[in-house]
């Protein structure tokens, strides 16, 4: 019985070729493989391309026919004249040539030991000196490096400040203070705190340079994006919450910024006020206040005013924002989804933050909440070290 497959780049439509039992086309005298998708395979393309040379076709002319039939999926214009010159060199085979992986004579014991010492001397070293300095190519020292040693190269993770180890141990204390108040009180104890901060808001935010990537194809060229700086304008954005949501949204004055007595009168003022109206009860039984320790937070005058509120005050480290979860759970989201957006006045910015805030639903709060326990004990691990975001 004869097997048909029909090929769809031959002039005048479809043209029907037989395959006997052994997979060789009798009119042609080339191999061809049956495949479950023949049209979808590197093998069956370089059979097309097999029939098409020997019908007298231009190795131009094949691959825009190919080019029309496949599209992103057709091979190479290289690879069509490749095939059509092995063809012209009498090759009948249409399978691509078994390739061996290369052989790296270099890779002995003694490179690999002099690798491992040029590491360790630098270890910022590149793979391009390492193969200079042992006088190897480049490919047997990537290899070395890669495979015999299992090396990889990482970049240094950034903290907010190289901490000294007392204030680790500060650190570590204060975290094991909220996690002896989490294991007595359990998610009440979470429940009670309040937390907020304050940060700039430009008119204007650059996008970031993993924000502006796109699906491109590999032959696509790659898109250019010229530097772009922050507008001068910016807004203050004060802004409270707690595992509900939003509690107060404050935007501060032009020209305005925060001192002891503006952040005391703002607790007063207008936290007080909406604490009392979103969130019945809570300051009668007392919510807890976690900030971070800026000058104006911790000042004398502002931690009287928190007291007089009935306030409990949570032990916040210094240099410790990665335990602060305002910034980087909502000022840095925040900020990413505006970036690339040009406001004209302070009051479209004001807008546009006060509608992100809003639409964000409260799982996203009550997940960062509950995830301090995470940091604590991470913390706590780490001997006081930076907790990763």
């Amino acid at each position: 019985m004869t097997d048909i497959i029909v090929c769809r780049l031959c002039e005048g439509g479809d043209l029907e070729l037989p395959i006997d039992s052994v997979g060789t086309h009798r009119n042609l005298g080339n191999s061809w493989t049956r495949w479950r998708s023949p049209w979808s395979s590197a093998l069956s393309k370089n059979s097309e391309v097999s029939f098409l040379f020997s019908e007298g076709v231009k190795p131009i002319q094949i691959h825009r026919r190919m080019r029309i039939q496949y599209g992103d999926r057709c091979m190479s214009r290289t690879q069509v004249y490749e095939w059509t010159e092995k063809f012209k060199n009498g090759v009948t085979n249409v399978e691509d040539s078994p390739r061996s992986g290369p052989e790296f004579t270099a890779v002995t014991e003694d490179n690999i030991a002099a690798v491992e010492n040029v590491i360790r001397e630098n270890r910022r070293v590149t793979v391009k000196e390492v193969a200079s300095l042992l006088d190897i190519s480049v490919g047997s020292a990537h290899h070395i490096i890669h495979n015999e040693m299992k090396f990889r190269k990482v970049r240094a993770r950034w903290v907010p400040k190289r901490l000294t180890p007392e204030m680790k141990e500060r650190r570590v204390d204060a975290c094991q203070e909220l996690l002896r108040r989490y294991e007595a009180d359990g998610e009440a104890f979470l429940q009670r705190i309040v937390t907020g901060d304050e940060s700039w808001v430009h008119l204007y935010e650059p996008e970031r340079k993993r924000q502006s990537m796109e699906w491109r194809h590999t032959s696509s060229p790659k898109p250019n994006k010229a530097r772009a700086q922050r507008s001068a304008g910016k807004v203050l954005l004060t802004f409270f919450w707690d595992y509900n949501g939003p509690i107060l949204e404050h935007n501060m004055p032009r020209g305005s910024t925060v001192t002891t007595a503006t952040y005391s009168n703002l607790l007063r003022e207008n936290l007080k006020p909406a604490i009392r109206q979103k969130r019945r009860g809570l300051l009668t039984t007392g919510g807890c206040l976690l900030h971070d320790n800026a000058r104006p937070h911790t000042a004398l005058a502002s931690v009287s005013t928190i007291e007089e509120l009935r306030f409990e005050f949570i032990p916040h480290p210094p240099y410790s924002p990665d335990l602060a979860p305002s910034d980087f759970h909502v000022f840095g989201p925040l900020k990413d989804a505006l970036s690339g957006t040009q406001f004209r006045d302070d009051d479209e910015v004001r807008s546009a933050v006060h509608e992100w805030l809003r639409t964000r639903p409260k799982e996203f709060f009550s997940r960062e909440i509950y995830a301090l326990v995470k940091r604590w004990r991470k913390c706590i691990e780490l001997v006081g070290d930076c907790v990763e975001q």
